[in-house]
C-alpha cells in the first residue's frame, strides 16, 4: 500500500521541531519528513515519488536561503506527479506580492502566519490529507481515526 508523505519544510530547526511537534497526532498514519530547505524538500518529494508513494501535504516557510517557499509551492503546482498535493505556507515574513504569487501561481490551499496556534496548523493538515486522501480515491478506512470529521462525514453521505 502506498503510504502518504507530509513534507514539512524550514530552515529554522527550532520551527521545524515545533511544526513536527505540532503534527505528532499523524504520525501513526502519515510519514513525516523534515527539510531544512527547498533543495532538500524536491530532493525527498523526488524519491518518494520514484518510490511510488504520495506526497499529501507540503508545509513551508517562505523565507529560506536558496530558494524561498513561494518558489518551491509554485514548482510543485506545476509538476505533474505531484499534481493534487495540498500546500500550506506557514511564515511571518511573506509581503502582500508573495502572498499573491502564492495564491496565484504556487495554488496554496492555505496560509498561516508564524507564530501559529498548535490546533490551528493540525486541524488545516488534517483536512487538507482529508481533501487529498478523497480526491485521489485512496481508501480511507484505515486514516478515519485522524481524518477531518466533517469533512468525512459530507463525503460519506454524498456517497
Amino acid at each position: 500500500m502506498e503510504k502518504i508523505n507530509i513534507i514539512c519544510v524550514d530552515d529554522q530547526a527550532e520551527v521545524l521541531d515545533s511544526v513536527i511537534r505540532d503534527l505528532r497526532p499523524l504520525s501513526k498514519y502519515f510519514r513525516i519528513e523534515e527539510c531544512e530547505s527547498a533543495a532538500d524538500a524536491t530532493n525527498v518529494m523526488s524519491e518518494i515519488v520514484a518510490g511510488g508513494d504520495f506526497v499529501g501535504l507540503v508545509i513551508s516557510d517562505h523565507v529560506m536561503p536558496g530558494k524561498n517557499g513561494v518558489d518551491l509551492l509554485g514548482e510543485i503546482a506545476k509538476n505533474p506527479s505531484l499534481r493534487g498535493t495540498k500546500k500550506i505556507l506557514l511564515t511571518g515574513q511573506a509581503t502582500h506580492s508573495d502572498t499573491i504569487r502564492a495564491i496565484n501561481d504556487a495554488g496554496i490551499n492555505s496560509y498561516l502566519e508564524k507564530p501559529w496556534k498548535p490546533e490551528e496548523l493540525l486541524g488545516k493538515a488534517k483536512e487538507l490529507l482529508t481533501s487529498f486522501i478523497f480526491e485521489k480515491g485512496i481508501s480511507y478506512e484505515e486514516y478515519m481515526p485522524v481524518l477531518d470529521q466533517k469533512i468525512l462525514i459530507e463525503k460519506l453521505h454524498r456517497g
